[in-house]
C-alpha cells in the first residue's frame, strides 16, 4: 500500500514538474512576443512544437497575426515615405532648377572662363547636378507603378540577375519548376537593387534559395549591426560611401506594392554575414 502511495506521490509530483516547466515556457513566450511588439518587430515566428493542440492554434495564430502586423506597418510606412517624396522633391526642385540653370550659363560666359571664378562656378553646377540626381531617386519612391503580374520562374530569373554581376560567386538553389505569380519587372529591380548593395557592402558571394514561401537572398557582405537593423530600409540611410539610400527602400516598397514584404532576416543563414526574406504575398508559390 506504502508503495502505491509513494508511487502516486511520485507520478503527481512529476506531473507537477512538467506543469511548472511548461508554464515557464509559455511565460517565456510571452515575454518574447511582447519584446518583439516594444521594439516594432512584428516579424516574429515562435515554433509550435511541443506544444498542445489548443496552445499550438493560439502561437499560429499569434505568429500570422505578427506578419498581417508587419505588412500593415510596411505599407503604412511606405505610403508616409510616398507623401513625404512628392512634397519634398517638388520643393527641392523648384529650388534647385535656377541654381543650376544660372550657374550652367555662368560657365559659359566669355568673361568667367579662365578667371578664378570658374571652378567656383562650376562647383556650383556639379553640385546643383549631384543634388538634381538624387531627388530624382527620391522620386522613384513617389511612384505608383501598374502592376502586370504573370507566372515568373524564379530559377530563370535569378540567373538572369546573377548574369548582371558577373564578378561575384552566386550559390542559387532553386527547383527548376519554382513559378511564382508576380510582376515579373518589379521582382527582377527588386533582386537587382539587392545585389547591388551586397556587391556595394564588400560581399563575394551571394545565395538564393526558397524557405518557407520566401526567396532567402544572403550575402558575405559586411554584417549589418543590430542598432541598424531598423534603419537599413529608411530613404537615404546608408553606410556606404557614395550610395544614395535608396535601393532597400526602393525594393521593400516594389514587394510591399504587390502585398508582400522585404525584411531582415536575423540570425543570417550559415555561412553568411547578411540574410534578406523576400515574402511574396498574397503571389503564392504556383509549383513549390
Amino acid at each position: 500500500m506504502n508503495y502505491e502511495l509513494l508511487t502516486a506521490l511520485a507520478c503527481l509530483l512529476l506531473l507537477i514538474i512538467l506543469f511548472r516547466r511548461h508554464q515557464r515556457r509559455m511565460t517565456r513566450r510571452a515575454w518574447l512576443m511582447l519584446e518583439a511588439i516594444k521594439n516594432r518587430d512584428f516579424s516574429f515566428r515562435l515554433p509550435t512544437r511541443g506544444l498542445l493542440p489548443g496552445e499550438r492554434a493560439m502561437q499560429e495564430a499569434l505568429n500570422d497575426l505578427g506578419g498581417q502586423l508587419a505588412r500593415l506597418l510596411r505599407e503604412n510606412e511606405v505610403e508616409n515615405w510616398r507623401k513625404m517624396a512628392r512634397v519634398m522633391t517638388h520643393e527641392i526642385m523648384n529650388n534647385i532648377a535656377p541654381i543650376a540653370s544660372i550657374s550652367q550659363s555662368l560657365t559659359e560666359r566669355p568673361d568667367i572662363q579662365g578667371t578664378p571664378l570658374e571652378p567656383a562656378v562650376q562647383t556650383i553646377y556639379d553640385t546643383s547636378q549631384h543634388l538634381t540626381a538624387l531627388v530624382e531617386d527620391f522620386r522613384m519612391l513617389t511612384m505608383r507603378r501598374e502592376q502586370h503580374p504573370t507566372s515568373v520562374g524564379l530559377a530563370r530569373m535569378a540567373d538572369a540577375v546573377s548574369a548582371l554581376f558577373p564578378t561575384l560567386q552566386w550559390y542559387i538553389s532553386l527547383p527548376e519548376d519554382l513559378t511564382v505569380k508576380t510582376d515579373e519587372g518589379m521582382l527582377r529591380q527588386t533582386l537587382t537593387n539587392m545585389a547591388k548593395n551586397a556587391k556595394e557592402a564588400g560581399a563575394k558571394t551571394i545565395g538564393i534559395r526558397w524557405q518557407g514561401g520566401a526567396l532567402m537572398m544572403s550575402n558575405d557582405g559586411s554584417p549589418i549591426p543590430a542598432e541598424l537593423e531598423q534603419e537599413i530600409f529608411t530613404p537615404f540611410f546608408t553606410t556606404k560611401r557614395g550610395g544614395s539610400g535608396i535601393g532597400l527602400a526602393l525594393s521593400r516598397q516594389l514587394m510591399v506594392m504587390q502585398g508582400g514584404d522585404l525584411s531582415l532576416e536575423t540570425p543570417p543563414e550559415r555561412g553568411f554575414t547578411v540574410t534578406f526574406r523576400i515574402d511574396m504575398g498574397t503571389q503564392d508559390a504556383l509549383h513549390p
